[in-house]
């Protein structure tokens, strides 16, 4: 497939798409016949690169039309972020909230079940991101997390679906004001003011948009507060499971994720400070079960002498997949490998540090296309 890239005038926002949007690597983002909504979306597909296959664009030339292609599941996970914009901007009853909220969380579910390893890689590895789309994108993870953490956990698979409507409507109120100190890394007084009244703002919208379900309201109402009573609005000290378990992921995934201001904080050290504060809590341990030593996304150093980056979870924390990013000379590899670590030529000997690495790697190259 021979690709050409495309530049924003190629491409129009509210029309049919007239060929399928690939990223550099050939998978697909958006099908032929699909509709951008937004600039924000067009913003995104830019950001990361968008291309086109020649062929495609001949045939349209020729006055023929271009059959769309089946989405993967990587660009079923790029569309949730368009998704989920439209869908924060839509909580009213006369909009239909509660059944596109219940169509959104049935995609977003159905992808984390399908393969947790890529939900995770993709909060690992956060490099490429937009900080403007800062808020959607953290709103995914935080849901994505949840959800692994309360079945882990156990819980009812009702309380789960609750918890994941609560993650992803929790900031309904300030998704802009979070891309923006993600970009500038300070709030004024008022956007202060604005931050610590966005939990009764989010269930005051949501109860207007027709949402009666008290576990999904309690946990976004009080996913600020913390059991030594210094949270917000409240300041409680008795807080419910669901919204302490709602914060440990919101606050672990903020700080995985870099800012204009500072770099991303490493896995182990998030998971380190998660027990510091909430010691021998079940939700704690469940979260350093979940994601292990070595969870997708990391990036380790090889026996072998490769560089890779942890793409599966192993039969043991020691023993992920890692697909390979350079050979074992450290030069940028042509070929991506998978190397099973519980191999001893391919024990994972260290971390990796630079974690430029992964980012100059589609992620659809680690795993294959045709996952």
């Amino acid at each position: 497939m021979q690709l050409l890239k495309l530049v924003s005038k190629q491409v129009a926002i509210g029309a049919p798409l007239p060929f399928n949007v690939r990223d550099e690597a050939g998978g697909l983002l958006l099908a032929c016949g699909q509709i951008l909504r937004s600039e924000m979306q067009l913003e995104l597909l830019l950001a990361r690169g968008m291309y086109a296959d020649v062929e495609e664009i001949k045939a349209l030339a020729a006055g023929r039309q271009v059959v769309a292609s089946p989405p993967t599941v990587f660009a079923r996970w790029n569309r949730l972020t368009w998704s989920l914009e439209l869908l924060l901007k839509s909580v009213t009853v006369e909009a239909g909230f509660l059944t596109a909220c219940d169509e959104f969380l049935d995609e977003l579910m159905a992808l984390v079940d399908k393969d947790a390893d890529i939900a995770i890689y993709q909060a690992i590895r956060q490099e490429g991101h937009h900080f403007r789309t800062y808020g959607l994108t953290h709103t995914i993870h935080v849901a994505a997390l949840v959800q692994l953490l309360g079945q882990r956990l156990g819980w009812p698979q009702a309380q789960v679906r609750s918890l994941v409507q609560a993650a992803l409507t929790m900031n309904l109120s300030i998704i802009d004001l979070q891309g923006r100190y993600a970009v500038h890394g300070r709030l004024t007084q008022e956007q202060r003011d604005e931050l610590r009244r966005h939990p009764d703002e989010a269930v005051a919208a949501l109860r207007a948009a027709g949402v009666s379900d008290e576990f999904w309201l309690e946990a976004v109402g009080q996913h600020h507060e913390h059991v030594d009573g210094k949270g917000y609005p409240l300041g409680l000290s008795e807080v419910a499971e669901s919204a302490k378990l709602l914060r440990l992921a919101d606050v672990f995934l903020a700080k995985l994720s870099r800012r204009e201001s500072r770099p991303a904080l490493d896995a182990k050290e998030a998971q380190r400070q998660a027990y510091a504060e909430l010691p021998g809590s079940p939700l704690v341990v469940a979260l350093i079960k979940e994601y292990g030593i070595y969870p997708p996304g990391e990036l380790v150093c090889l026996a072998s002498g490769e560089k890779g980056v942890v793409i599966r979870r192993g039969s043991t924390m020691q023993t992920p997949l890692v697909a390979t990013l350079t050979d074992k000379k450290g030069l940028p590899a042509i070929n991506t490998m998978k190397r099973d670590c519980s191999q001893r030529e391919y024990a994972i000997s260290a971390v990796e540090v630079d974690k430029s690495l992964a980012s100059r790697v589609p992620m659809e190259r680690c795993y294959g296309l045709g996952v």
